[in-house]
């Protein structure tokens, strides 16, 4: 079984998948393996490792580590063709639909394919929307795109659409690392009700209440990583969310 049908049983399972996001230029090195565990225990269904941009050097090192203290998937959301490490057991293959910039459409996957093939790592074609949080994020400034008005959810559900279309395997909603505002429920209601993909939601989600919220319109995987960084990952507030997200255990 696939590292990507595994998550779809576990959405169909559990109700939907808890996705804590590590971002390594956030975390002590020395930490990360401590910190994903902890996520394990704490009932995450998988790691999310990577950023829009990153200072620090040895990805691969680094990823190792996560691999080594956890038994859940281990998958790498890229910011560029620099993460990509052999020891992930997938990689969500990102193609930028909210944006118009051709490189993070297909430019920086037509580099990075034939890596993956090499590395036997599978890739989970994945459509990712940045949504409107009215402050400059990492991924609008690095990517030089606009993301989706949160005020207009039937652009999103277009987008959304076009990528069930073109054959990805999911859609990614996502407010940036650390932004005052989430993904509007208009929106993730819209679009989970549009299309027949999963949709993972992400971005300034800050209590479990949030994620359960998501859960409920519909959203099969939430990723939460900002909080957990500024409660130093307290294991009590990972387990929370957990069982906020898992509305059918």
């Amino acid at each position: 079984m696939s590292i990507f049908e595994q998550l779809v049983a576990i959405r169909n399972r559990r109700g939907a998948g808890f996705l804590p996001y590590l971002d390594p230029d956030r975390l002590d090195k020395k930490d990360l393996g401590r910190t994903a565990s902890v996520c394990e225990a704490q009932g995450a269904d998988a790691i999310l490792i990577g950023g829009s941009f990153l200072l620090s050097t040895n990805f691969d090192r680094m990823v190792r580590e996560v691999v080594r203290a956890v038994d859940i998937p281990v998958i790498i959301f890229p910011g560029d063709t620099n993460q990509i490490s052999a020891a992930a057991d997938a990689i969500m293959f990102l193609s930028l639909i909210s944006g118009r910039n051709p490189e993070l459409l297909i430019g920086q996957q037509v580099k990075a394919a034939p890596i993956l093939k090499a590395h036997g790592l599978e890739a989970i074609a994945t459509g990712y929307a940045l949504v409107d949080t009215g402050q400059l994020t990492t991924a609008e400034y690095v990517s030089n795109t606009r993301p989706l008005p949160r005020d207009k959810p039937e652009i999103a559900m277009a987008h959304a659409l076009a990528a069930e279309y073109l054959g990805m395997q999911c859609v990614y909603l996502d407010a940036g690392s650390g932004p005052e505002l989430m993904v509007p429920e208009e929106i993730v209601q819209a679009v989970c009700s549009y299309v027949s993909i999963p949709i993972i939601v992400g971005g300034g989600i800050r209590d479990p209440k949030a994620a359960a919220k998501r859960v409920a319109l519909g959203a099969a995987f939430v990723v939460v990583g900002s909080i957990f960084e500024e409660t130093s990952w307290d294991a009590a507030l990972i387990g929370a969310f957990a069982s906020a997200i898992h509305c059918l255990d």
